[in-house]
């Protein structure tokens, strides 16, 4: 196969990134691999072509991740055609340029778009992508897998939820990363004003109920087409757990990983969700689950494959670079 993985800036990459174990995967199995950034595509030459100034992913047989992504930032850029690409994975994270970037954040989706009209593999599919990214997407699930919660640009309104529920979290509509994510213990919440002003900054609020066992922290499974991913028979999934006092379990806010075996509970939202993900063409997800109850959808770029790899010593980036070659011989 010839693939690219579009991410929002090649020289901001990390070794540890889930997408450098991809493009690993991708490159060990002896796939052309690329990587360029958001801001490296180009349309309207005289020949009619979507390219890209791109940037060669080798595998040396002595490489580690950090020597592989050093390798792949020295290169100098070439200028790739995409129509001829057989995929191209979106790794782009729109939330991350929405405040400094704001050109940047609809492009992957536009021109993942573009070229999937034109005959390209794209994942996770472009024409949901947009929608999938919000949090509203949750909403579309059933009633059973998600917590009660609340969209909203009004204070008052997210007052009388407040007051109606009790316990709760709000959050921007659009975020990531616990990004002003707030714990409110109820309608006396003395902070709940500064809680509100803070979020509304991004936009949309979303107020939820608080679900029990999320002191305890969360757990990320990996749905792949809908079902959970797997690699020697070992489920994709851990448990995020917060440390201190910071109720948030995100790697990226200082949470740490445990293993997990999944339960009836977790094979029962899988079970509720997965058509439905694999109907709107959502290729690789991450979904965030606390108690009987799924917080989080992450369809755009989830992260996480390095803490399967540590806490199971499996690669599941081969899996996933597995099924898209199924996808490119079958001529999906």
């Amino acid at each position: 196969m010839k693939l690219a993985f579009l991410v929002n800036d090649v020289d901001t990459e990390i070794d540890e990134y889930t997408t450098t174990r991809l493009a690993r995967a991708a490159a060990r199995r002896g796939h052309e691999t690329w990587y360029l950034g958001v801001g490296d595509l180009e349309f309207g030459s005289s020949d009619g072509l979507f390219a890209g100034r791109a940037r060669a992913a080798r595998w040396k047989d002595d490489d580690t991740l950090a020597s592989f992504m050093e390798g792949i930032k020295a290169r100098d850029a070439e200028r790739i055609v995409l129509d001829e690409l057989d995929v191209l994975v979106l790794r782009n994270e729109s939330i991350d340029d929405l405040q400094e970037r704001p050109w940047a954040s609809p492009m992957g989706v536009v021109f993942g778009q573009m070229l999937a009209a034109r005959g390209v593999t794209v994942v996770n599919d472009p024409n949901t992508l947009h929608r999938a990214t919000s949090k509203l997407y949750l909403e579309e699930f059933p009633e059973r897998v998600r917590p009660r919660s609340l969209v909203t640009r009004s204070p008052e309104a997210i007052q009388q939820f407040v007051d109606e529920v009790g316990h709760s979290v709000v959050k921007p509509l659009y975020g990531a990363k616990g990004r002003n994510v707030f714990m409110i213990e109820g309608p006396e919440e003395t902070n709940l004003a500064q809680m509100t002003e803070a979020v509304l900054q991004d936009g949309y609020a979303i107020v939820q109920e608080f679900i029990d066992g999320a002191k305890d922290g969360d757990v990320r499974l990996f749905l792949l087409d809908g079902r959970i991913l797997e690699r020697d028979g070992r489920p994709a999934a851990f448990r995020r757990v917060p440390t201190g006092n910071d109720p948030r379990a995100n790697i990226s806010a200082g949470g740490r990983s445990v293993p997990l075996e999944l339960g009836a509970n977790e094979l029962g939202i899988v079970e509720a969700m997965g058509a439905k993900l694999r109907a709107d063409g959502m290729f690789l997800v991450g979904i965030d689950v606390i108690g009987d109850k799924v917080v989080e959808i992450n369809p755009e770029s989830p992260g996480g494959f390095q803490s399967v790899e540590r806490l199971y010593g499996i690669d599941i980036a081969d899996t996933v670079v597995e099924a898209l070659e199924h996808r490119v011989n079958a001529g999906a």
